[in-house]
């Protein structure tokens, strides 16, 4: 198969996914377990952090090791096949929650964050089988930018729902939509690696393999301090993603219909910000590239908090939207350039660890600050400094980029 149709096929997984991570994640469950499931409740708002960080943690404990096995056994694709199952499985279950299933939604949604958020370490990790380091920047944007693309698509086919009032039957339809775009990748996309011989059952491979990288992490200072700066700055990505939708509907008193046009700007921007600061990232280094963005981040924090008008938080809303996809975008690209070839999806597990874990502080800082002083304009300047200290120490990273042309 010839590189431009693996790099679509790639591609076409975050067209896919992303109707999870916009109907589920971003907009309409977390609105539906706010206001429905949670009767409106502030408490709501813990409740929801506590659901997005334990499954985040138990992301975070397994994904190193889950890699760790992938590498050794040649197996990202059954691994990313099982994880994806369980999102759309779960997701489509969400269909039978109701007022007041608050421990019942909680499971389910736990469930299906972890498959989709496990199966990204798999995903992530075929990016250098289907291109050339020097092009890493602008393939990992226009994932990210099919992935936004896939958001437009999902708010396109679920409006007439909303409108309906018809709200728990977009979680079948999301789930639906994941199984019929992700099934090209799993028909046309195979590793490039094969299994090696091995004594030991996998699992003990795995945890015996990650914990000699952890004692060999002196050896990796370079993406030892990029994991570092990641988890920080990716923190306030990701409370932005679980609360935004809950802050606008809160806060601002967006209708569902609202939140959709909102959203579907949101995702216009981030396709623009993936492709073009991919291509950017190529140019001018991937570290220079994810500076700009943290920036973008930290004024787009200030004006919300600032911000008590509908029409000035759509503003917000297009400035975040480049960030989101450039940041994530470009940060897997220098991930992926920082990273030893024989250890790609080992050390994408770090990667997931790290970005995995650091959701588990931002989202419970948020709903718990909210919580207490009843107020998320408050909750909201929590995010920025998790932005800020990131791109401290981002400083010390060294971009290969510039690293090559010196």
């Amino acid at each position: 198969m010839r590189n431009k149709n693996k790099i679509f096929i790639w591609t076409l997984f975050d067209f896919a996914n992303t109707s999870f991570s916009i109907v589920v994640v971003t907009f309409l469950f977390a609105v539906y377990f706010k206001n429905t499931i949670a009767n409106g409740e502030p408490i709501g708002d813990f409740y929801w952090s506590l659901g997005t960080s334990i499954s985040m943690i138990i992301t975070a404990l397994i994904s190193p090791v889950l890699g760790a096995i992938a590498d050794y056994s040649a197996g990202k694709k059954r691994f990313l096949l099982f994880f994806t199952a369980l999102c759309i499985a779960a997701t489509s279950s969400l269909f039978f929650t109701g007022p007041g299933n608050i421990f019942f939604a909680l499971i389910l949604f736990i469930i299906a964050n972890i498959g989709f958020e496990a199966g990204l370490v798999f995903y992530d990790a075929f990016l250098p089988e289907i291109t050339v380091p020097k092009n890493y920047g602008r393939v990992s944007g226009y994932g990210f930018g099919m992935g936004y693309l896939g958001s437009l698509a999902t708010l396109g086919i679920i409006f007439p729902f909303i409108q309906s009032g018809m709200i728990k039957e977009t979680f079948p339809v999301a789930a639906l939509f994941f199984l019929i775009f992700a099934f090209p990748f799993f028909l046309f996309i195979k590793d490039s690696r094969k299994s090696r011989e091995h004594s030991e059952p996998y699992y003990v491979i795995g945890i015996t393999r990650v914990w000699a990288t952890i004692s060999n992490l002196k050896n990796y200072r370079n993406l030892a301090t990029f994991l570092l700066a990641y988890f920080f700055y990716i923190e306030g990505v990701n409370t932005v993603i679980f609360f935004s939708g809950i802050y606008a509907s809160t806060t601002l008193g967006f209708t569902e219909t609202e939140l959709l046009i909102f959203f579907v700007t949101v995702q216009t921007t981030a396709i623009l910000g993936s492709v073009v600061f991919g291509i950017l990232a190529d140019s001018i280094g991937q570290k220079r590239t994810i500076m700009i963005t943290l920036f973008m981040w930290i004024v787009t924090v200030v004006l919300a908090f600032f911000i008590y008008d509908k029409t000035g938080f759509y503003i917000v809303g297009l400035i975040a939207g480049a960030a989101m996809g450039s940041s994530q975008s470009t940060s897997r690209s220098l991930m992926t350039k920082l990273t030893p070839e024989e250890k790609k999806t080992e050390f994408f597990g770090f990667y997931s660890f790290f970005g995995k874990s650091s959701a588990v502080i931002g989202p419970l800082v948020f709903g718990l600050v909210s919580y207490l002083t009843g107020d998320q304009r408050t909750a909201i300047l929590t995010v920025g400094i998790f932005f800020i200290i990131g791109m401290i120490i981002l400083t010390k990273v060294k971009d290969p980029v510039i690293q090559q042309r010196v």
